[in-house]
């Protein structure tokens, strides 16, 4: 029998797409069904076209079939894939708009950090309602594969409140791989160029890690080349590189008063931690304005919000484009297919996935989500245990599970208390914000969000009469310390190529 995977926000057209040709490219799916489902009929309709162009041009027995009732779309699924956006662009930017005027800067707002509780705010119920869904509809024993951020918050919900198996997916760590592949060959080059006699390639296939911590926070304990332990040279490489050096200066930072690199991107973690975002006049010292992962004010809202426009400008081009072979060398690194793939035909895969710890980590919370090697086979997942991490390294994490737990148990009760208690503890908003301001700004953040926040309906009157009683206290002006205006589809044209590419990767 094909196997049927269901994609939950196949609206997200890029990030679907992508997904639909990496299960493709393996023979054993060729005949896979895809239910894709959606609120936007309009965006669903477009991927559904897509993915039917693509099934044409490659001569496969495939079938797409898509709904707005999402029931329908996971009933009989085998599989069940999650990337979508709650809320969407709109609450986005009151994820980081409403927190500026607080002084809490994020470069992208969706994992920690007051945007990212909001983000899990307005996840969870709905995590929770596909989790029900799932139970009663899908195939027994689905599995859930989580794409969507705040990707620990919406896995620990749907493991513990859902009560169905999901493992959350993230390419960071690759990503940080592919880095630290770079500034080894740097290191064992010391000086030779690509091509001149003597040089010596490295590619992250030549280089064997062990990264543990949970998701956007996992630390490279072990990097290992030819035999060699290189994590402790390291620093020496990347302040030696001449792109990373200036582009990961947080991370450089954290690797060089910490001993171990981190997975996420310089933005990314400048937001998760107290130390770098707290004072708007430092912020620019430690950032980098040549791509927006580097650090920007708002800068993954801006991109999104580019893609969005540019898509729906460019769609026609994209349905008139040549077809291209859907096959090995067009599969992505993303993990989804290759755990598809292990559980369907019984090849091994190694990854890192994020899964409930149970003493996986033996120094983090056995309840909390960590990200962790594994690898799949046709007997399941299975997550050998990575012992102790190193003791800053765990108490990073540690801060941030505990911003995790409140968050989810906030979301789950509709509670206010909560709420504010996760965000008090956040470090960045800690760091930023003292506690009357901390209650104010999620007030704030909770009336304009209502329309996505049902558990909260309650609750929101009461938090309107203390905005129109209390002194108002966020008073920063100005749209933050390092933002970029959103460019017009105009002045994308310009770029077009770029343009295309970040439609296809700046959603979910």
């Amino acid at each position: 029998m094909p196997v049927t995977v269901a994609i939950i926000g196949a609206g997200s057209i890029g990030f679907t797409r992508r997904l639909f040709r990496d299960i493709l490219s393996v023979p054993e799916l060729a005949d896979t069904h895809f239910a894709l489902t959606d609120i936007s009929r309009r965006n669903l309709e477009m991927v559904a076209q897509l993915c039917r162009k693509d099934i044409r041009g490659n001569r496969l027995s495939a079938t797409v079939s898509h709904t707005t009732d999402r029931r329908r779309a996971l009933a009989g699924a085998d599989f069940v894939i999650n990337c979508t956006r709650i809320g969407g662009l709109e609450a986005f930017a009151l994820d980081v708009d409403i927190p500026l005027k607080y002084g809490v800067d994020q470069c992208v707002g969706d994992t920690l950090c007051a945007g990212g509780i909001m983000y899990g705010q307005r996840n969870i119920p709905c995590i929770l309602d596909f989790c029900r869904d799932i139970r009663e509809v899908a195939a027994r024993d689905a599995l859930l594969l989580n794409y969507a951020n705040p990707n620990a918050m919406n896995t620990w919900a749907a493991n513990v409140h859902g009560r169905v198996n999901t493992i959350g997916l993230c390419h960071g760590v690759a990503g940080g791989h592919r880095q630290i592949a770079e500034v080894i060959e740097l290191l064992v080059n010391d000086g030779r160029k690509p091509g001149s006699p003597g040089f010596t390639p490295v590619t992250a296939k030549d280089v064997h890690i062990i990264c543990a911590g949970i998701n956007h926070q996992t630390w490279y304990v072990q990097v290992r080349y030819r035999g060699r332990d290189w994590t402790g040279r390291l620093l020496e490489g990347f302040r030696r590189h001449p792109v990373f050096r200036r582009t990961e200066k947080v991370r450089i930072d954290v690797l060089s008063r910490f001993g171990y690199y981190s997975t996420e991107s310089n933005g990314h973690l400048s937001e998760y931690v107290a130390w770098y975002r707290k004072r708007p006049r430092e912020i620019r010292r430690w950032i980098d304005l040549s791509r927006w992962i580097n650090g920007e004010t708002g800068g993954y809202l801006r991109v999104c919000t580019e893609g969005r426009n540019w898509f729906r400008t460019d769609f026609p081009n994209w349905l008139k484009a040549e077809d291209r072979p859907i096959g090995p060398d067009d599969r992505s690194g993303e993990h989804g297919s290759w755990i598809i793939e292990s559980l369907v035909t019984g090849r091994v895969y190694r990854g890192h996935f994020n899964v409930v710890n149970n003493g996986c980590i033996a120094n983090l919370p056995a309840d909390a989500i960590v990200e962790v090697p594994g690898y799949v086979d046709a007997n399941g997942v299975s997550i050998p245990r990575v012992g102790n991490l190193p003791l800053g390294c765990a108490a990073v994490c540690n801060a941030s599970i505990t911003v995790q737990r409140l968050a989810v148990e906030a979301a789950v009760r509709g509670d206010v208390g909560l709420l504010k208690q996760a965000m008090m503890m956040d470090p960045l908003v800690g760091a930023a914000c003292d506690p009357n301001e901390i209650s104010q700004m999620t007030d704030e953040m909770l009336v304009a969000q209502r329309k996505w926040l049902p558990q909260y309906a309650g609750a929101i009157a009461a938090a309107r009469r203390r905005l129109a009683t209390e002194k108002p206290l966020g008073r920063h002006s100005g749209r933050g310390a390092a933002r970029l205006p959103t460019r017009t589809v105009g002045q994308m044209k310009r770029t077009s190529g770029q343009a295309r590419r970040n439609a296809a990767a700046a959603d979910k």
